[in-house]
């Protein structure tokens, strides 16, 4: 097994109890105690687990997610990069999907008088208005005021009934041969309906983020165009 997949599987794992045991995970994923150990440790230094007395480890990673205004002064630089990348993909006639997120929403003022469809769940769309020659339609649903995301079972709905040319997705990390992930389980299957109702799909995020996890796993990386602020990151 690849070892960042193996890593996954043995995070997930983790996750799925209070406190868990080298041995056992060794048995449950039919790999050596050496390979979990040495696993487990590169865990620890990411901060996603805490390894206990005893060969006892605990899940660590964070619940929550950072709001929204502390996350606009971090990675500006690389985030504008990023921006103006993802926005060069844009044609006239496009319908794009821009996610809720300080990076996605970054495209907005780069995509001015484009002939273009833009559905957001951003309510910092609002702030951005007008863009040029765009049509703008905002997503209904239950308001985080926090990220300036909307989110739920109407704003699923919603999107279940589009189609989108491109989609341009936010995460809180990703895990290279892996895959992408976020704080909110809503947040996640939002961005699973939009994956699955998109021609093309691309996932925003700074390498800040690389082989980081979050709570809840979106999709594989491979279903999906990551972008970052490196020279020739687009990769399928």
């Amino acid at each position: 097994m690849v070892p960042e997949l193996r890593k996954e599987e043995i995070l997930k794992s983790i996750k799925k109890r209070d406190i868990s045991y080298i041995k056992d995970l060794a048995a449950e994923l039919n790999i050596s105690l050496s390979t979990v150990r040495r696993d487990v440790a590169a865990l620890e230094q990411e901060g996603s687990v805490i390894v206990m007395r005893g060969g006892a480890v605990k899940y660590k990673a964070e619940d929550f997610d950072e709001p929204v205004v502390k996350k606009k002064l971090i990675h500006s630089e690389e985030k504008e990069i990023i921006a103006r990348k993802a926005a060069a993909l844009v044609e006239d006639g496009d319908c794009v999907y821009v996610d809720s997120g300080t990076t996605t929403v970054g495209m907005l003022k780069y995509l001015q008088g484009k002939r273009i469809t833009i559905v957001s769940s951003s309510t910092e769309l609002l702030d951005n208005l007008p863009v040029k020659n765009a049509k703008c339609i905002l997503l209904g649903g239950e308001v985080r005021d926090d990220l300036e995301s909307v989110l739920g079972a109407l704003t699923e709905k919603m999107i279940s009934d589009m189609y989108f040319d491109k989609a341009f997705i936010g995460a809180n990390g990703y895990i290279p041969d892996g895959g992408i992930y976020t704080y909110d389980d809503r947040e996640a299957r939002k961005k699973v309906i939009v994956k699955d109702h998109s021609k093309a799909v691309y996932v925003l995020m700074d390498t800040s983020k690389k082989n980081k996890y979050a709570f809840s796993k979106v999709f594989d990386l491979g279903e999906a165009v990551l972008i970052t602020e490196e020279e020739d990151s687009e990769d399928s």
